[in-house]
């Protein structure tokens, strides 16, 4: 199934791209495409924020085809 993707701010200039279509298996977690992206892009990113949707949801949310997943930096301050 296909799920597409977009990058946003500081995980976008990592991954050199600002959306991709990506392939997953059936109730694939967004933790486990994240995993799957960082691996593939050989980058580390660790605190990230995810969607569904335009949705915040829990890393172990599960896809389905067609869902549009959203990568975004954590903000931090101080």
């Amino acid at each position: 199934m296909q799920v597409s993707v977009k990058y946003f701010a500081g995980i976008r200039e990592l991954i050199g791209e600002s959306n991709s279509t990506i392939n997953v298996q059936e109730g694939t977690s967004v933790s486990s495409l994240w995993r799957s992206i960082i691996e593939t892009k050989n980058v580390k990113f660790d605190n990230v924020k995810m969607a569904v949707n335009m949705e915040y949801v829990k890393s172990e949310h599960q896809l389905k085809a067609g869902d549009e997943v959203a990568f975004f930096p954590s903000v931090t301050g101080g």
